[in-house]
């Protein structure tokens, strides 16, 4: 008897764990958080971190860079402990991806990208890589440890959405923006 109350709790724990609510990142919250920081060159907002289930934090924000020629170096990092998905919704630009970065330093741990965007990593100059032209639709997954960079922004600007993939939980559980 107690196997199958103890299996029927089981069973019931798997059950309302597969039956969370969803949380919604709406367009209008993407398009408020971009308007913000519309005159930016750069701009990373965070728009929401959420627990799934205790297991891992999944975050979304919106991003844009501003247009940028050509360049033989290209800027870049590298998360340590984050898988970034890229959605680009509007402009087109390079990426640059793999490779290694010269003259890596830390990212700082008490600046905002480590404790709010993307956790732990480093920031240099990509040697090497990939170099692919991307825009509006193209979904791109960088890997941890993987330097990432635009070499060039070829409209007025790049938008996209980044769904980081936070299994080691270095991301504020719970946040929202402002």
């Amino acid at each position: 008897m107690l196997k199958i109350l103890t299996g029927a709790l089981a069973l019931t724990l798997q059950v309302h764990a597969a039956n969370q609510p969803a949380t919604d990142v709406t367009n209008a919250d993407i398009q408020k958080a971009l308007k913000k920081t519309a005159s930016a060159v750069v701009s990373d907002q965070q728009l929401r971190v959420v627990d799934i289930d205790g297991e891992y934090n999944v975050a979304v924000g919106a991003l844009h860079r501003a247009r940028l020629a050509a360049t033989a170096s290209v800027a870049g990092l590298t998360h340590s402990r984050i898988t970034e998905i890229y959605h680009v919704i509007e402009g087109s630009g390079t990426l640059v991806t793999g490779g290694t970065l010269k003259n890596a330093k830390e990212s700082p741990p008490d600046g905002e990208i480590v404790k709010v965007l993307a956790g732990p990593g480093l920031t240099g100059v990509i040697e090497g890589g990939v170099s692919r032209k991307v825009g509006p639709g193209d979904v791109i997954i960088i890997p941890p440890g993987t330097p990432h960079g635009f070499s060039e922004i070829t409209s007025d600007q790049i938008v996209y959405v980044v769904t980081r993939m936070d299994p080691h939980k270095v991301l504020p559980a719970g946040y929202v923006a402002k």
